[in-house]
């Protein structure tokens, strides 16, 4: 069976900015503790464990991405960042806790509108159509690399 929402995810994903694919990647994480939450609810632990486990591995992803170098403060910040929202994940894991989880969802969807407003920013200031004759361009999310640093 086919999930809709997952070959739209990927669809938007190809081609996308970089920015927007960490934008893309926050709201998986969200909603992987969701489904995480849902399952502490009903008492699954193979589906708790499965959302947890792919909530910490996109954060992980997200993690090996910094540019420590370029990124300075910004990179030092989000590497503590996904450091502590691992642990707390793990945590929740642990504890089959709704209340831990709870706690992160506010603080990553804080910071995937920081990424949406950096997206917002970059588009306004690229051109907005291309020109007829060039080709479109596409790329997967694999092999693409993800900018972390901010720029002003």
């Amino acid at each position: 069976m086919i999930d809709v929402r997952t070959l739209y995810r990927e669809n938007a994903a190809r081609g996308a900015s970089p920015v927007r694919q960490v934008v893309l990647l926050y709201e998986q994480i969200v909603e992987d503790l969701r489904r995480a939450r849902k399952a502490i609810e009903e008492n699954h632990i193979e589906g708790r464990t499965n959302a947890i486990n792919h909530a910490i591995t996109v954060i992980a992803h997200l993690q090996s991405k910094l540019n420590r170098e370029a990124g300075g403060e910004v990179a030092r910040n989000l590497e503590h960042f996904y450091n502590m929202v691992r642990r707390r994940l793990l945590e929740a894991q642990m504890r089959a806790s709704k209340e831990v989880l709870d706690e992160q969802i506010p603080l990553l969807l804080e910071l995937r509108d920081a990424w949406a407003e950096v997206d917002r920013s970059e588009a306004v200031r690229s051109d907005p159509a291309p020109a007829p004759s060039k080709p479109e361009t596409t790329s997967s999310v694999d092999g693409q690399k993800i900018r972390t640093d901010w720029r002003g």
